[in-house]
């Protein structure tokens, strides 16, 4: 029987919090095994050519100076092939080719980080530079395109009653995590250990299996604790290659962690986009067509790409709609999944243009939105799993006063501070994958639950745990979720929002499981007072066993374990994944309510207050649901206003690749945020009904702030960030 809720909807505080404001949660760098060295990376120059001497005999004459290893001296490493994105990954050391600018080029190795640093600042490289392109509005798409098309597009906006085009352009945003990428790497024999900071235990171990040409038993990975990622981590770069072979070829273990500069070049970034949009729709506000071209940076060797176009593609009901993806492939590093990849990205455009539309026909955005409300997928012809935006919409207009909204723009002042609000929709997909989760019961009454998946911020050991407890009738104390090892069974990358979802539902497979093992031990036990009962009236509470309308008759795990001579239970929990094909179309929902002032002088821009309400299905955790939402609200506010990587073109140097000059939110640019979760589950989705969080709650964020701004300035802003130049 299914047990009664006590943990799962709580707020409870994090499980790890005091090991990690203590300064006890080891994080990658923190790990250092006997006879542990440092490395240090040399960084190309130059944005595109070949490398022409490599000279380390003044790097290699220093004290501590172990070895330099470049492409004249590296091991070669077996051919792979590239998994995500295609193309031709990244190698080693592999070649006399440059790439983009900072690609690593050597790496020195030495007993001291000091040392180290010291002798990569010796070395020389010389290179024949060759022309680069690194400008997305100067390139040629000259790489893949991605297309879609219902309807007659390109007819029915000639023939709608009301059209809008416009170009938006988003810039390129970087990854800023609290702990920078790193890794320590050890060999014994031919068995590689790595601690590294990673979002994929198990993804780590078959890129490294692939690259060394080892089997994946021979490698194991430890990341129990990630100090934020945003997807940067999401993937093995090539540094942690270099780490993994500097440590096979001196024979010791190699510490290597990037600076906040190399971040910049090493671990991915939302790509930029221009996105030229038309929409056509009739006096009413109902929209019958849509076109939507996009142009995405990507790597020369690498082509990336992510679902940019699906906003505009199912969130409102349109006829006719055509969708173009180009792939731009520049001398850069390949761009990666950043909080809402593609979503955050093509939510902008959309949202931007149906409050334009709204304006354009007098109507309340909101209103304009519920007309154009579709009664399932339009993209691929399925009903809805669940789909509560009407619910989102409602909430938050209550909630953010959004009646007192002036329609008319430049209308409302605060002394020399113009005020404006504005609203937007989000959607992101359901993702789930794949998933085991080890449970274990011991006789003392105790659960220790295990998965290899990971917790870059949300609080994956706290709300698996939370599943665990009420499954297995235990208290929160009596419960223990490790994570981080590839030793443990294996989990999906804990990126896309499908942690929850994936993990979860093996957590609640294999707790499910363990406690009917418990229960049939119990009722076929003759010394048991659970004897002859039936198994469907037993209920566990607070690690008791008890007949449901008997609460007298029952016993403690401890005492059925002990009479049995156990000392412990232990079962494999699994979920399957997604179902194939997909039955139903399956996304989480949102919508953001902003309120700006605007400097009438000089044109800069402050967020006042938020409020976001999603649809997330059901809620494991309110505390960690309410914090990802506010970081989210906090980063979709750094997209808005501020995050711009800045490169100059001459060679591809990112010239702001650091906390100085790159732009990200300070506790001075946050006021008064929100977060709403509407009620509700989504059984279709999974076993325990949650949709993913992580992502949808940045999606939305920036065109809100967008459309605040147009209401207080009458300016429409199609580019981001939104400068004060761009509103004087």
């Amino acid at each position: 029987m299914s047990q009664p809720q006590a943990a799962v909807g709580a707020g409870l505080p994090r499980v790890d919090a005091r090991l990690r404001v203590t300064g006890g949660a080891k994080y990658a760098a923190d790990n250092s095994p006997d006879g542990v060295v440092h490395a240090v990376i040399v960084e190309s120059s130059i944005g595109r050519g070949r490398i022409t001497g490599v000279d380390t005999r003044a790097a290699e004459a220093q004290p501590g100076v172990l070895k330099v290893i470049s492409h004249v001296n590296a091991p070669k490493l077996p051919p792979v092939e590239g998994r995500f994105p295609p193309g031709k990954p990244l190698r080693a050391f592999q070649d006399d080719r440059v790439q983009f600018f900072g690609q690593p080029v050597a790496v020195a190795v030495a007993t001291t980080l000091e040392s180290a640093q010291h002798a990569a600042s010796l070395v020389k490289i010389s290179y024949a530079a060759e022309a680069s392109s690194t400008d997305l509005s100067e390139a040629d798409a000259a790489g893949e395109t991605q297309t879609y098309a219902r309807g007659d597009a390109d007819g029915a906006l000639d023939s709608a009653a009301v059209r809008l085009e416009g170009t938006y352009r988003t810039a390129r945003n970087h990854h800023n995590p609290m702990e920078p990428a790193g890794i320590v790497a050890h060999w014994d024999g031919d068995r590689l250990t790595v601690w590294e900071k990673t979002q994929y235990v198990q993804g780590t171990v078959f890129s490294l299996s692939g690259e060394f040409g080892i089997p994946p038993d021979h490698i194991r990975v430890i990341s129990p604790f990630v100090g934020g990622a945003f997807g940067n981590a999401a993937r093995t770069w090539v540094h942690s290659v270099i780490a993994a072979m500097a440590a096979r070829e001196v024979k010791r273990p190699v510490k290597l962690v990037l600076t906040r500069r190399q971040m910049y070049f090493a671990v991915g970034f939302r790509p930029a986009y221009e996105y030229e949009l038309r929409v056509g729709a009739n006096r009413q506000g109902r929209l019958t067509a849509s076109t939507h071209d996009v142009r995405a940076e990507s790597s020369r060797y690498e082509t990336y790409s992510e679902s940019v176009l699906v906003p505009g593609r199912m969130l409102y009901s349109t006829p006719n709609v055509r969708q173009a993806y180009d792939h731009v492939p520049l001398d850069v590093s390949t761009p990666w999944f950043m909080r809402g990849p593609g979503y955050a990205s093509g939510a902008y455009p959309v949202e931007s243009a149906m409050d334009e539309l709204a304006h354009e026909l007098g109507v309340d955005p909101i209103e304009l939105r519920l007309r154009n409300e579709p009664s399932d997928d339009e993209s691929s012809n399925l009903p809805f799993s669940t789909r509560r935006l009407r619910d989102c919409y409602r909430a938050g207009a209550r909630e953010f006063g959004w009646h007192r909204r002036n329609p008319k723009p430049r209308s409302t002042r605060d002394g020399d501070w113009l005020i404006g609000m504005g609203m937007a929709a989000g959607v992101y997909d359901t993702a789930r994958s794949e998933a085991q989760a080890s449970v274990r019961l011991d006789a003392d009454g105790t659960a220790l639950v295990q998965s290899s998946t990971s917790d870059m911020g949300p609080g994956t050991a706290t709300s698996m745990s939370q599943v665990a407890a009420d499954a297995l009738g235990l208290t929160m104390r009596q419960v223990t979720f490790r994570l981080g090892d590839s030793l443990m069974p294996p989990a999906p990358v804990h990126a896309g929002s499908m942690t929850m979802a994936s993990v979860g539902s093996a957590v609640q497979d294999g707790c499910d499981k363990l406690r009917k093992q418990a229960i049939t031990l119990a009722v076929k036990d003759e010394g048991s007072p659970l004897y002859g009962a039936d198994a469907a009236d037993i209920v566990v509470r607070g690690g008791r066993l008890y007949v449901k309308d008997e609460p007298t008759r029952g016993e403690t795990y401890q005492q059925l374990l002990a009479r049995n001579d156990q000392t412990y239970l232990e079962v494999l929990g699994s979920y399957a994944g997604a179902p194939e094909p997909e039955k139903f179309s399956l996304y989480a929902y949102s919508a953001l309510f902003a309120e700006v002032a605007v400097d009438a002088h000089l044109g800069l821009v402050r967020v006042r207050r938020m409020v976001g309400v999603y649809d997330a299905a059901r809620i494991i955790n309110p505390r960690l649901a309410d914090s990802q939402a506010i970081g989210a609200m906090t980063g979709g506010i750094g997209q808005a206003l501020l995050e711009h990587t800045v490169t100059d073109h001459r060679d591809g140097r990112i010239v702001n690749a650091n906390f100085a000059d790159y732009l990200v939110p300070s506790h001075a640019d946050i006021h008064d945020l929100k977060a709403i979760f509407i009620d509700g589950e989504d059984r279709e989705a999974d076993p325990i009904g949650v949709k993913g969080l992580g992502e949808i709650v940045i999606v939305g964020v920036a065109p809100a702030i967008a459309n605040a701004v147009f209401n207080a300035t009458g300016r429409r802003i199609r580019e981001l960030p939104i400068t004060a130049e761009a509103l004087l």
